[in-house]
């Protein structure tokens, strides 16, 4: 029960995060692999299968999950037998495990060097790398003030001040919708991502694209920390990266929404800030202009146009 019960806890966001996401399905298809006795490897390849289509079939957005599939199912490939097989998806979730973890060390690192002592950051969501640029800036005794959103409608900004608190970091707490009105107090935005698309576009918690918005036009640097996993490759041949909309009871209780027949309540989860809104995107890779997305997805993931046309054939990834 390792998968689907990994795959719920994504589904109704008691995992969320894509980081934390990608991890967490990295680490149920390694425990799968182990749980399984060994057999013949076409066997073994149809229970990995089964496993990852249902953990693929849970956040439609978050790019850090069928990336982390991808990556710890490449281990896989070459397997002769099932023991073989086995070992090589125990060793690709292990090793994406791991560098996704220091991948948030290295990003924190990085980031911290664009925020200067005296800043004032304002932050949208609970972005673990986000956070990690910020929290890295105070330990190096860089004097900063935080703005931290509330992040309607599941509140994902109340996680966030509790870990600057306990940073012991000087925090001010704001609704989603005084981000204009207190723009011009900030100097900097830091920002996590779920999916970053070919052309540096960056999909994120529905409310960062306004927040980008509102920077950019107050002439406020905006800077989005993303692990190279979260980096979009089907993007390289158009496609578009589905935005999730959960369910309306998470705005309006359902008891309330049975009294208005005639409102329908919508919920998209994330939006798209254009990159011309983005000054700069950090990685565990060092910091990129957004302009520079593709060499990420070429150069750190491994697809290029060529490998896509080996994969997918003449078709588009959405085959059409």
């Amino acid at each position: 029960m390792i998968v689907p019960d990994t795959a719920e806890k994504i589904k109704s966001m008691e995992i969320r995060g894509a980081g934390r996401i990608g991890r967490a399905a990295a680490e149920a298809l390694r425990d799968h692999a182990v749980s399984l006795s060994a057999r013949d490897p076409g066997s073994f390849r149809q229970e990995m299968e089964r496993a990852a289509a249902i953990l693929l079939a849970t956040r439609p957005t978050a790019v850090s999950l069928p990336n982390a599939v991808h990556i710890v199912m490449a281990g896989l490939e070459g397997a002769t037998s099932a023991e073989a097989a086995q070992a090589g998806v125990i060793r690709r979730a292990e090793e994406f495990i791991r560098s996704s973890q220091n991948a948030v060390e290295q990003i924190a690192k990085f980031g911290a060097s664009h925020i200067r002592d005296g800043d004032t950051i304002l932050t949208h969501c609970n972005s673990e790398v986000a956070l990690g640029c910020i929290i890295e800036a105070h330990r190096q005794g860089k004097e900063i003030e935080v703005f931290a959103t509330e992040v309607r409608p599941r509140n994902q900004g109340l996680i966030t001040i509790r870990t600057l608190n306990d940073a012991g970091i000087k925090t001010n707490f704001i609704v989603d919708s005084a981000v204009r009105s207190f723009i011009h107090d900030i100097d900097l935005v830091v920002v996590g991502a779920d999916a970053v698309t070919v052309n540096g576009a960056v999909v994120n918690k529905i409310g960062t694209a306004q927040v980008a918005h509102s920077a950019r036009e107050a002439r406020v640097n905006m800077i989005v920390a993303a692990e190279t996993y979260k980096f979009a490759p089907r993007t390289i041949l158009g496609e578009l990266i589905r935005i999730e909309e959960r369910a309306g009871s998470e705005v309006l209780p359902d008891e309330i929404a049975r009294t208005l027949p005639h409102v329908t309540v919508r919920n998209p989860a994330f939006d798209v800030t254009p990159a011309n809104y983005i000054d700069l995107i950090v990685t565990e890779k060092g910091a990129i202009p957004p302009q520079m997305a593709y060499v990420i997805i070429r150069d750190y993931l491994g697809w290029g146009i060529d490998t896509f046309h080996e994969t997918f054939g003449p078709e588009s990834p959405n085959g059409e």
